[in-house]
């Protein structure tokens, strides 16, 4: 079996050699044949001379540089699209993802599961506020989407040729990978494993990308925010048809006006806010049709390096 390693970087030099000193090795003992997809996200650094290196020492890569930085989503895209063979493993560049699971993951294809995705054991490595929000985030999409995803789940799978296939198949362009990797089926089987310290350097995702990310994937797999502002608005419509009719009976009953200037200019800014709300959630899915219907690519590649394939300008 021919398998493909896709793996995005971005400004990650300082980690690569070590990357591969550890990757290969298992590659080498768990299959006879593969190609490692190593996918330039336009970094900043030297990471592209880096793989290049990297390259000229270990011979299976296939170098994929970006024109620019379009995210990990397109990153994978990327991946996936120039991926050779059978089967594939995705997995991150910083060693937080052990490539010794890769074994366990063959271990489940060979007893026929198409998707065997790692599933960290804790949290630790993420501190207590990342952790509570991931978790949170992972409760509201299940409960709000159309499909179901593992908390503790990320990108670190296999996926069989089929299911690579259906993933493939999927048009869209503002990408939730997460939930795609749930969203085409097939046999699904979880393998834990304990996530390490990063090789170097932080994250990169601050709590402001990760609310974005988060955001983007609800609106992208549910309808749910639309549905609770038509509840929302049918809630308040009735409110305040019961307000009006204990104003009407309180000034028939009592032959007096009902003075309530605070309670108006309170209703007033209350109702505006929810208005202007329901309208920018609105927008947010307006504004996803517009870029879904501009149909521009994913990702645009500026070089690849590979023996057995050619220049590709765009993808």
């Amino acid at each position: 079996m021919h398998l493909s390693i896709i793996v995005p970087f971005y400004n990650e030099e300082a980690g690569i050699s070590s990357f591969f000193e550890r990757l290969i090795p298992v590659l080498n003992s768990c299959t006879d044949s593969f190609k490692v997809i190593c996918v330039d996200d336009g970094s900043t650094d030297n990471s592209f001379a880096a793989l290049n290196k990297a390259k000229d020492t270990y011979g299976q890569l296939k170098l994929i540089r970006l024109s620019r930085n379009f995210g990990k989503e397109a990153a994978l895209t990327a991946g996936l699209d120039h991926s050779e063979g059978r089967a594939v493993v995705m997995m991150d560049a910083d060693l937080q993802h052990p490539p010794e699971v890769i074994t366990e993951f063959l271990k489940e294809y060979k007893n026929g599961v198409d998707v065997v995705y790692g599933v960290r054991r804790s949290r630790q490595t993420d501190g207590a506020i990342r952790a509570f929000l991931a978790r949170s985030f992972y409760n509201v999409f299940s409960s709000m989407g159309d499909v179901k995803i593992s908390p503790d789940a990320g990108d670190f799978r296999f996926m069989s040729a089929r299911a690579v296939a259906a993933l493939q198949s999927l048009p869209e362009r503002r990408r939730f990978m997460k939930g795609l990797y749930a969203w085409i089926g097939f046999s699904q089987k979880a393998v834990e494993y304990d996530v390490a310290e990063r090789s170097n350097g932080q994250s990169r995702w601050s709590l402001a990308k990760l609310f974005s990310y988060a955001w983007g994937g609800i609106l992208s797999f549910s309808t749910v925010p639309l549905k609770l502002w038509s509840v929302l608005g049918a809630a308040l419509a009735a409110l305040s048809g019961g307000y009006a009719l204990y104003i009407l009976i309180d000034t028939l009953a009592n032959g007096r006006t009902t003075p309530g200037y605070a309670t108006l200019a309170t209703a007033i800014f209350f109702l505006g806010g929810v208005q202007l709300l329901s309208v920018g959630i609105l927008g947010e899915y307006i504004a996803r049709i517009f870029e879904e219907t501009k149909a521009r690519p994913t990702y645009i590649v500026e070089d690849i390096r590979d023996e057995d394939s050619h220049d590709e300008d765009m993808a």
